[in-house]
């Protein structure tokens, strides 16, 4: 677990891809052992990369941010659409908050990029863009620090841990 004297989990090139033009699934479990899962239509990274804050609609996906909120654990699936690659964090200290002001630019800045990486696959960019909108006044701020990951990309080394202590 990263905390004082270790380094965090993310590093600079980890922290970058989480936040530009990746598909991003949370999931969580609720009270009774049932799991959560909803979409991610934004992602901020604190500067020290010890934190991640990602961006949930409260009205599309209530049973994850309720479940969320019962245990504080997360795990989110970041996959990059052209490259094929993915990665899997997971914490146990997230909590729910509200969104702030920027945040907003957040997610339309993660819409672009996303938009971007699905275009050479010939999607609809008003297609894409229907199904990476919620109104930002129903956005939850989901705030926790990764405390393992793993690269989830297809292939002989998916299920790696990508922490190293």
């Amino acid at each position: 677990m990263a905390g004082k004297g270790f380094p965090p989990i993310l590093n600079e090139e980890m922290a970058l891809f989480v936040t530009q033009g990746v598909s991003t699934y949370a999931s969580s479990v609720t009270r009774d052992g049932a799991p959560a899962i909803g979409q991610v239509l934004g992602c901020r990274v604190a500067p020290d990369r010890r934190k991640i804050t990602l961006l949930i609609s409260r009205t599309q996906f209530p049973d994850l941010i309720g479940a969320i909120e019962s245990s504080g654990r997360i795990a989110v699936g970041f996959s990059h659409p052209r490259k094929g690659r993915a990665i899997q964090l997971k914490g146990r200290d997230a909590m729910v908050g509200d969104a702030l002001r920027g945040d907003r630019r957040v997610m339309e800045t993660f819409a672009d990029a996303f938009v971007e990486e699905t275009r050479f696959r010939g999607f609809d960019e008003a297609l894409i863009r229907s199904f990476l909108w919620a109104d930002p006044s129903t956005m939850a701020a989901v705030t926790f620090t990764p405390a393992e990951a793993f690269d989830q990309t297809p292939g002989p080394g998916a299920g790696r841990s990508m922490t190293s202590r």
